[in-house]
């Protein structure tokens, strides 16, 4: 495998999209949605109806005009959307010299990464990479696990992610925390969830977690309830 699979913060990071058409304008979403501080955007042509609702993010900053190598400074990440083999090659030598991020849209040789296929629920996001090799196949594959994570597997996770801290919070230590959470993960409360089975998944709760956690089961269980839509 040529690729590290990372997740990158880009809380207060600047970014760059060159080339503002259908593939760029998700690129731009996903950019602004993650948190960028700035996602600079470059395209010769004007904005059509179908753009205007990304780039009104109030993170992303619009410019009709060439890409000039100015507009690399003070930026994390870099990604090229064009037609342009002349630019693309521009783009991605200029972020090598200076160290920054960059993906050329279908054409992983002149990438330093690569985006995978994601599946996401909530905070739950499955990345799916065929190294390049097959984008294709990693969508249909990314189509596959929406069949199979319902949405119980979210409910799941939001109820963790609440009742991580509590168990933190009582100093029980590291081995002993990780047994509790893999106790529940590997317990029948992700098909209590799926069920909407309210009191089910309280009686797991409370069968797992120390005592002084018990009063927490209900309203763990209704918040992960509410996620599914029961």
């Amino acid at each position: 495998m040529r690729y590290y699979p990372i997740y990158v913060n880009l809380q207060g990071k600047r970014c760059l999209v060159v080339g503002a058409g259908q593939v760029g304008r998700r690129k731009i979403a996903t950019l602004a949605a993650c948190g960028a501080a700035e996602v600079l955007v470059l395209d010769l042509a004007e904005p059509d109806a179908a753009c205007a609702e990304t780039l009104a993010h109030p993170a992303v900053a619009f410019a009709c005009r060439a890409y000039a190598p100015a507009d690399l400074d003070g930026r994390f990440l870099v990604i090229a959307s064009t037609d342009n083999e002349a630019l693309n090659w521009e783009i991605s030598r200029e972020c090598a010299a200076r160290g920054i991020l960059c993906n050329i849209v279908d054409q992983p040789e002149k990438c330093s990464f690569i985006v995978p296929a994601l599946y996401t629920q909530g905070d739950l996001t499955v990345a799916i990479s065929t190294g390049g090799g097959s984008p294709a196949l990693a969508r249909k594959i990314r189509q596959g696990l929406g069949d199979f994570l319902g949405t119980e597997y979210g409910a799941l996770l939001l109820l963790m992610s609440r009742l991580r801290p509590m168990v933190l919070g009582l100093g029980l230590g590291s081995p002993a925390n990780s047994e509790l959470f893999r106790e529940l993960v590997h317990s029948p409360l992700i098909e209590a969830l799926e069920r909407g089975d309210a009191a089910a998944a309280e009686a797991i709760l409370r069968g797992i977690l120390p005592a002084s956690l018990h009063g927490e089961a209900a309203g763990l269980v209704s918040g992960a309830l509410g996620h599914v839509g029961v």
